[in-house]
């Protein structure tokens, strides 16, 4: 290692990981720091129940991954990473055992909302989708990294998505594409009626139709080794086991740069209360589940599909992601986020077996056990399900923050997604990845773009560091 590096990364999730491979791939000497025994962040896999049985803890479907401009200009493949596809990307289940659809296909998605809103949608996500590659890399580098390449799109998108999702669902006639739109806006956990909510929506959806939602054969783990494989090929370090407390925990370096949340930060930095004023979100209660077979689910086509969502309608959405922000309590029905990584990846379990994990929205920090609260709902789409059951392993918000300190709270978008927040995060900023040190950077998803694995908030950190180290 020189005496002094050009750049020291802490923290090694897809974002960290990102902006370690950017700067090395500019010929900055890189050094990557991990408190864990192994990379990854929130992109790992584990053997979380059973032997044989392999669980992504957190991320597992993958539409802004596969999507991501950062990843896509990378050789991740040559470094074992594969994308594997169900045949539909995402499914929506009703109670009377019919499904809303997200297909790779347009036709097919707006079939599943009925003939009075086919046209509705068709109308909504078609004139984006010729464009969608450009579209994905100016939406995902706001605010200021990059100038736009097609600011006309932008703002023709900005003029549909930057309204509440409640409002860009006015367009539909019927409740199963509402439906469906409530849910995709609430796997970032913001409510429905909030700033920015239907670009939120749009982006999923439009992802689907682009490249779809595929998972990573073996896990997410695949994703996070093929970056760091590929870091070390460059020339960069990584050293894993690492806890950084403070500062004087690195080697000298011209630049350092933090895939940690800003709390963490602003311990490490000695930052004081700069970002006292930045909100984390409500938590979610995960549980990963071995099963004996594939999910009973009455509709046919969520068993075909690699996420599921579950929730009756947009009232009921609405209502558990309601009271796990605002009321301070754990739902009665929770909105469920499933995912069923086996119908395209059979590595994931023996032969015959399955991998499964669900999770539901409850207060920042909550403490109680949504296991039977999860089940039941799985039961109404999914009678016998507690059958298949071979083992599970629940993690609430404690345990959650205790495997990966950037989820404050059990918030696994390392903040709130609501309000300016969903865009300006950390703070008000022009230069949101830049500090009160200006040799101190970060990186993580409390920056833009925001939460999922995509790597962009690392490649857009990274500019920002590599800009100032060449004017030094």
């Amino acid at each position: 290692m020189p005496s002094m590096l050009d750049a020291v990364v802490v923290g090694a999730g897809p974002n960290g990981l990102t902006a370690a491979v950017e700067l090395a791939r500019r010929g900055f000497s890189v050094a990557l720091f991990e408190a864990h025994a192994t990379v990854g962040g929130g992109a790992r896999t584990e053997e979380l129940t059973l032997p044989g049985f392999r669980h992504d803890p957190c991320s597992a479907a993958h539409p802004l991954a596969i999507n991501s401009p950062a990843f896509r200009a990378l050789p991740l493949e040559r470094y074992g990473l594969e994308w594997l596809h169900p045949d539909l990307p995402m499914a929506h289940p009703f109670p009377d055992g019919t499904a809303a659809v997200l297909s790779r296909s347009v036709g097919e998605t707006a079939a599943s909302f009925g003939p009075r809103d086919a046209g509705a949608y068709r109308r909504l996500v078609e004139p984006f989708l010729p464009k969608w590659d450009t579209l994905a890399r100016d939406f995902m580098s706001l605010p200021l990294t990059a100038l736009p390449r097609d600011p006309v799109t932008l703002a023709r998108f900005g003029l549909v998505g930057l309204p509440p999702s409640t409002w860009l669902t006015r367009r539909f006639r019927d409740e199963r594409a509402r439906t469906l739109f409530a849910g995709l806006v609430a796997h970032v956990m913001a409510p429905l009626g909030g700033f920015a909510t239907g670009a939120v929506g749009l982006v999923f959806a439009l992802a689907a139709h682009a490249r779809g939602w595929p998972v990573a054969r073996g896990g997410s783990q695949a994703i996070s080794d093929a970056l760091a494989a590929y870091l070390r090929d460059l020339g960069g370090a990584i050293h894993t086991d690492y806890e950084v407390k403070r500062l004087d925990d690195l080697p000298p370096a011209r630049a350092y740069v933090f895939d940690t949340s800003p709390t963490a930060l602003a311990r490490i930095a000695g930052f004081g209360n700069h970002y006292a004023n930045y909100r984390y979100g409500p938590g979610v209660f995960k549980i990963d589940y071995a099963l004996d077979g594939p999910v009973p689910w009455t509709a046919p086509q969520a068993r075909s599909a690699g996420t599921v969502q579950v929730g009756a309608d947009s009232a009921e959405i609405a209502a558990a992601l309601r009271a796990a922000s605002k009321e301070g309590r754990a739902p009665d029905a929770p909105f469920l986020i499933t995912v069923q990584p086996g119908v395209a990846d059979p590595t994931r379990a023996p032969a015959g077996r399955h991998v499964f994990w669900a999770y539901g929205h409850v207060p920042n920090g909550w403490t109680g056990d949504l296991t039977d609260a999860i089940e039941r709902q799985l039961e109404r789409y999914a009678p016998g399900f507690r059958d298949r059951v071979l083992a599970r392993a629940t993690a609430g918000p404690p345990e959650l923050a205790a495997r990966n300190a950037n989820y404050v709270g059990g918030d696994i978008a390392t903040g709130a997604v609501s309000g300016l927040q969903l865009l300006l995060r950390p703070k008000l900023s022009l230069s949101p990845y830049t500090t009160p040190h200006p040799a101190v950077f970060i990186c993580s998803s409390a920056t833009p773009p925001g939460p999922g694995v995509h790597g962009m908030s690392g490649h857009n950190a990274a500019k920002a560091v590599w800009r100032g180290l060449r004017r030094t």
